[in-house]
């Protein structure tokens, strides 16, 4: 991770005015804690030391404009050089953010390369890509939700046209729905963009059952909206039931993969139930969908996620499962959140399960 990633400025009172007179104001939920905290989780635990790193580099305006416009990303620029602004829906910066959110759009180009050309001689699989600003409910004329350029939906673009990668498959396990890919490439055969998130969280109204893609795309986007409130083992029967199997038909080169910890049962912007185990399952079997399908490649890029007591110890569990080194260090939190009720799958949580299984059937086969 840069340090500049943690220089991002999103300033305090979000949903209420940063004037507001009538409480105190609080600091923004995107901010760099969670992720200072998770890196220093990594290198207290030896982590670090054992694992290869990857350098960012920014991203030009030409690969920014694969995804945005020009005119979006002259605004974005102009903003920052005047002290900041907001790019689009609920995602305020401060000076030098457009530098920033290069250098993270750059971080996941960088990672994506380094997967298939190795680092310093020795080859790697999977890249996790520690940035910010988060990237994936951003469109191509507007940012959205903290997000002001879309990272992963980029670094994506830099593989089909830089690299001659034909089929992508994008997994996004954000608590909230990931919008910008899903705009991006809904009429796109050639990626699967797939996302499983609280139903009507954020953006509203997004990442319903039918929203499928359109043209040449209807079967290649997959909505799996799951009810407040689930917990492991609707996250499990969805990636099973659903992203293994659609993951199979597609037979992607390349996965990409937008990572939030922010359906963990500590997170104020979502209400799910997930751990830390959960992440660490997923990402096993995200591993093992990439070793069958595309040679392990597998790039996660860091989104949402704003308990810094507990983002620490999931980011643990994820890196963990894709170096294959286990650490001495143990979830604290673990034993509380596994032992919430209605952890096990639910009625109503599998009949969204089963109706998103329904629709595996029209992903483009590869």
């Amino acid at each position: 991770m840069a340090e500049q990633y943690l220089w991002h400025d999103t300033g305090s009172g979000w949903i209420l005015p940063a004037n507001a007179i009538e409480i105190q104001p609080f600091e923004h939920p995107e901010n760099p804690e969670s992720k200072r905290r998770m890196v220093n989780l990594w290198e207290r635990s030896g982590l670090l030391s054992q694992i290869a790193k990857v350098a960012p580099r920014p991203a030009s305006v030409d690969e920014i404009a694969m995804v945005h416009s020009l005119d979006y990303i002259a605004q974005i620029d102009e903003m920052s050089a005047a002290g900041g602004g907001d790019a689009g829906v609920n995602t305020p910066f401060g000076p030098g953010s457009y530098d920033i959110a290069l250098l993270a759009a750059g971080g996941c180009i960088a990672g994506a390369d380094a997967i298939l050309d190795g680092v310093d001689g020795a080859a790697i699989s999977n890249v996790y890509a520690m940035v910010r600003p988060p990237g994936h409910h951003a469109v191509p004329e507007s940012g959205m939700g903290f997000c002001i350029f879309n990272n992963a939906a980029i670094a994506v673009k830099h593989l089909q046209q830089a690299r001659g990668l034909a089929r992508i498959a994008m997994v996004d396990w954000d608590v909230h729905h990931g919008n910008g890919q899903e705009t991006i490439f809904y009429d796109d055969p050639s990626v699967l963009t797939i996302s499983i998130h609280q139903d009507n969280c954020f953006p509203r109204p997004s990442g319903a059952l039918a929203d499928r893609g359109a043209g040449a795309g209807v079967g290649a986007n997959l909505n799996v909206p799951l009810p407040p409130g689930s917990g492991h083992g609707a996250y499990v029967a969805a990636y099973e039931r659903v992203v293994l199997p659609a993951l199979a038909q597609f037979q992607p080169d390349f996965i990409v993969a937008p990572s939030g910890f922010d359906a963990s049962s500590y997170d104020p912007l979502g209400n799910m139930m997930a751990h830390s185990e959960t992440f660490r399952l997923m990402t096993r079997m995200l591993r093992s969908a990439a070793d069958e399908s595309c040679d392990g490649r597998l790039l996660l890029t860091h989104e949402g996620g704003y308990s810094a007591p507990y983002v620490p110890f999931i980011g643990l569990a994820v890196v963990e499962e894709l170096s294959g080194i286990r650490t001495e260090i143990d979830d604290p939190y673990l034993p509380m959140v596994a032992k919430l009720g209605w952890q096990d799958l639910q009625p109503h949580q599998d009949e969204i399960i089963t109706a998103a299984e329904a629709l595996v059937s029209d992903v483009p086969a590869g």
